[in-house]
């Protein structure tokens, strides 16, 4: 008889901590893989979160490789700037596009473990900003997963707990000792949830987005197109719903919860806005070194030139007021 053997982990900022704490707790003897994803800046070299993981607990902590074959009894986690998703009694280590703004991102192990292990899956958010991981912990509950993340009220960063908490359906919310105590419950109890029959083809198509073995060009099938275009491509963005939730991904396959499409969508302004103050000012520079050439043997021109540089001058002041403004 099937049993919650499979537990997959997101954190982002305030995780670590909170991910020696559970491994600390956890049995030696626990029957099930572990998967943990952790947002982490790029870099290039390995991680030192397996190691350190390894030391905090009793259960063998490590970066997997592509295709490599998991056991129980084992902790494996995702390496810097690569997903990780789950497939049968096997990992994938993909480069494939942001989601979220992350990569590693939460949401495509998520779902990953949910579209191959269905109600075998247990989702768990802890500390961390943002809202990734919502999404996944739909798709874990939607294939009759169990949820849990824990307790906004310890967590260091509330943002993914508080925000998975409003926005998919959960189990458990608890603090990471207590979480311990249910990991070790739920890998010895008997599946009870089912996988539902129909409808979740989308999971699939979504894993195969991440490992780009999907024909990008047919989005229709996740959602509809709208207005609006991705911020890291410039692609059009299909709207797509889970549940309550609404997400976007392009036809390239970058993919942003709401909360990322905007903090992408602020930081492609910033850029721009910078990008056209500069060009003003080095117009405003270019017209008055001109000017200077001509102030003895041509005052009209002097003047006409230092007049056009000035006007360029408040263009950029205005700039420089929204970019201090932090309205964008």
């Amino acid at each position: 008889m099937a049993h919650h053997d499979i537990i997959v982990i997101g954190a982002s900022a305030g995780g670590v901590e909170a991910l020696k704490r559970l491994m600390r707790e956890l049995p030696q003897d626990l029957s099930a893989s572990l998967f943990v994803v952790l947002h982490q800046a790029r870099m290039t070299e390995p991680s030192a979160l397996p190691g350190i993981l390894d030391r905090a607990g009793p259960l063998r902590a490590l970066t997997p490789l592509d295709r490599t074959k998991f056991e129980r009894g084992h902790i494996y986690v995702a390496p810097p700037d690569r997903h990780m998703l789950i497939e049968r009694d096997h990992v994938r280590i993909v480069r494939g596009p942001k989601e979220n703004r992350h990569r590693p991102s939460v949401d495509p192990l998520f779902r990953s473990a949910a579209w191959a292990y269905g109600p075998r899956v247990v989702g768990i958010v802890l500390s961390g900003t943002m809202d990734d991981g919502a999404a996944g912990l739909w798709a874990i509950k939607t294939c009759g997963g169990v949820t849990v993340v824990q307790d906004p009220a310890e967590a260091l960063y509330t943002g993914m707990p508080t925000s998975a908490l409003t926005t998919a359906r959960i189990d458990y919310c608890l603090p990471v000792d207590r979480i311990a105590v249910l990991l070790s419950e739920l890998a010895s109890r008997p599946v009870s949830g089912t996988m539902p029959a129909h409808g979740l083809e989308r999971l699939k198509t979504e894993t195969e987005f991440t490992t780009l073995d999907k024909d990008l060009s047919d989005m229709d099938e996740l959602g509809d197109p709208t207005v609006f275009t991705c911020p890291s491509c410039q692609g059009t963005l299909w709207e797509i719903k889970d549940g309550d939730m609404l997400r976007y991904r392009c036809h390239t396959g970058h993919a942003f919860s709401v909360d990322s499409l905007l903090a992408e969508q602020s930081e492609a302004a910033e850029t721009a806005l910078y990008s056209a103050l500069r060009a003003l000012e080095e117009k405003a520079a270019a017209l008055r070194r001109v000017a200077d050439r001509f102030s003895d043997r041509f005052p009209e021109l002097h003047a006409r030139y230092q007049h056009e540089a000035g006007d360029l001058d408040e263009s950029a002041n205005v700039l420089r007021q929204l970019l201090v403004s932090k309205t964008v």
